[in-house]
């Protein structure tokens, strides 16, 4: 069990800027990706944001910073950082976006549980002063309640994997990159 005092310790302002500071960027944790690499470079390669969403970043008041923990295993992840990647990069004096890895940072992973799991994309929004302001993930909404409702729940495993995959296909990102941008508008109003 970890200790609940160094798990506040760990998750002060200051410790979290300097755990910021040296996580890698997209672009670093892409080239460290070994599971699912050409998936991962794929996604990196074809992910964009719209003009309407890059301008929605780049109206954000003040800085903001996402970090995301991920591993290079998980298919929402690979399905939805290179869109949050696009996204920082499309509005760079408003959003950065570094990358952490769960397994190696489980105090900021059971900080951020969906239910009991250790889900994982999470994206969680940090103003400048590295002060918490809300948490995204492990997937959009429409696409989790599908998942844990009775048609996903209904599917083995094959298939329901299969199903997510084509939602993903279709949805092409847009869904997760505006429910961080409704979070980050919501902590900046």
């Amino acid at each position: 069990m970890t200790d609940p005092t160094a798990v506040s310790a760990a998750l002060a302002p200051e410790a979290l800027r300097a755990r910021y500071a040296a996580a890698p960027t997209f672009d670093a944790y892409l080239a460290t990706v070994e599971a699912n690499q050409k998936l991962w470079q794929d996604a990196a390669r074809l992910a964009r944001v719209t003009d309407a969403e890059a301008e929605r970043a780049a109206a954000l008041p003040g800085r903001w910073h996402l970090l995301v923990l991920s591993e290079d295993w998980c298919g929402d992840a690979v399905n939805s950082v290179p869109f949050l990647a696009r996204l920082a990069a499309a509005a760079p004096d408003r959003l950065d976006l570094r990358v952490l890895g769960r397994d190696a940072n489980l105090d900021l992973m059971d900080a951020h549980l969906t239910g009991t799991a250790r889900s994982i994309p999470i994206a969680i929004a940090y103003d400048d002063a590295f002060v918490e302001h809300g948490w995204w993930g492990p997937r959009p909404a429409p696409l989790q309640a599908w998942v844990l409702g009775a048609e996903g729940q209904a599917l083995d495993k094959t298939e329901r994997y299969r199903q997510i995959r084509t939602w993903y296909a279709r949805d092409r990102g847009r869904t997760t990159v505006d429910e961080v941008l409704r979070l980050l508008e919501r902590a900046a109003a």
